[in-house]
């Protein structure tokens, strides 16, 4: 059986590319773009008989019109390491991160092409999050659907299902393959030392392009997308259970994900979230951020911050409110979500106000009463 590894970099060789090299049952194909430097790269292919490094050159002269298709600059080029290993002849197909520092036991537990009994979980939702079961489930799936955060947990166990396994996305500890969102906010470093055995969904569900192992059957229904963004692995296992629906395992870590430096706020950007940022004129110094939410129909100011030292700090609230609606409104949202309070300014600018009714459970109110007392004593 054909073994392949497939990577794509633009890096000096990292920890995890020279372990990889080292694993004697598999061959090894790193697609370079114009970044990479290739020397270090020829003379890996030179040290180890294992290792192909296809140059810029090469995939100019071997594919040139999918390179043409994809652009350079791209981490999409890991396509043309794909299209390499299904010619090579190549029955299991791993595609990694050169971040993913793979352990020991790497590779020595791949059931491609086997028929197995797995655990299988049902989620109220459409959409499964496989890191929803897991110890670490305050993070989700990057890929997951927002706006279905909420009720993601809401997952049922519905014992051992027998299915012939075509994909497998193994998890990774450290630094986890999680949306910026999530990064921005819990900072974490995991280690699944929970998740000991296969697991599956009758749902839909996410897997990336880093750690995950194809059969040699699906590979030409799969590509990382180009020109899409940080969604390109992502929408590309959603299309392929379109074709493979029952045939996607996940499984216990087998790297270390020391994450590569990354610009979380680029990241941001490249999803469905948008920045916008206001200026002072005469001194361009930066007095109001906001973080917008796109969906398909509504556009949605998360976080809106400002610099109040400047002289009108409420002028500048009003117009980082003016530019998000105007901005909504570029994008044809059928609405413009401007959340609660601020109630008087936001309706100046069109806004209609929607009564709502919240309850609050307090375990503790002591603080309550206090400032409850404060204010009669302040009001007589």
């Amino acid at each position: 059986m054909k073994k392949i590894i497939v990577t794509t970099t633009i890096n000096e060789p990292t920890e995890a590319t020279l372990k990889y090299c080292q694993k004697k049952d598999w061959d090894f194909i790193i697609v370079g773009d114009t970044k990479t430097p290739h020397n270090s790269y020829i003379s890996l292919q030179k040290k180890y008989k294992n290792v192909t490094y296809l140059s810029p050159e090469d995939q100019e002269r071997k594919y040139k019109k999918i390179s043409d298709l994809i652009g350079w600059k791209s981490i999409q080029r890991r396509n043309i390491g794909f299209i390499e290993a299904y010619s090579a002849g190549a029955d299991i197909i791993a595609t990694v991160d050169d971040d993913n520092i793979p352990y020991e036991s790497w590779g020595d537990n791949v059931m491609i092409g086997k028929e197995i009994y797995v655990d299988m979980y049902e989620p109220e939702n459409s959409v499964f999050d496989p890191l929803s079961i897991t110890k670490d489930n305050y993070v989700w799936h990057r890929g997951y659907p927002i706006e279905l955060l909420s009720t993601r947990h809401r997952v049922q166990y519905k014992g051992k299902k027998k299915i012939k396994v075509l994909i497998q996305a193994d998890l990774w500890d450290g630094d986890p393959d999680i949306d910026a969102i999530a990064r921005l906010t819990f900072k974490p470093i995991v280690k699944y030392t929970d998740i000991t055995s296969p697991y599956t969904s009758n749902r839909i569900s996410p897997f990336n392009s880093q750690n995950t192992f194809f059969s040699r059957e699906v590979l030409p229904y799969y590509s990382v997308l180009p020109h899409i963004g940080r969604m390109d692995d992502i929408w590309g296992g959603y299309i392929l259970q379109k074709y493979f629906p029952n045939n996607l395992i996940y499984n216990k870590a087998s790297v270390y994900q020391d994450r590569n430096l990354q610009d979380l706020i680029t990241n941001l950007q490249n999803k469905n979230w948008e920045i916008i940022q206001l200026f002072e004129k005469s001194s361009q110094k930066l007095v109001s951020v906001g973080f917008c939410l796109k969906t398909e129909n509504n556009y949605c100011p998360m976080i809106l911050g400002m610099d109040y030292s400047v002289e009108n700090p409420f002028v500048v609230y009003k117009q980082s409110l003016y530019h998000v609606i105007k901005r909504g409104l570029d994008l044809n949202a059928k609405k413009i979500l401007l959340g609660v309070t601020a109630s008087e300014s936001k309706r100046k600018l069109g806004a209609d106000v929607v009564a709502q009714v919240a309850y609050v459970q307090m375990k503790d109110h002591y603080s309550a009463i206090l400032l409850e007392n404060m204010e009669l004593s302040s009001s007589k």
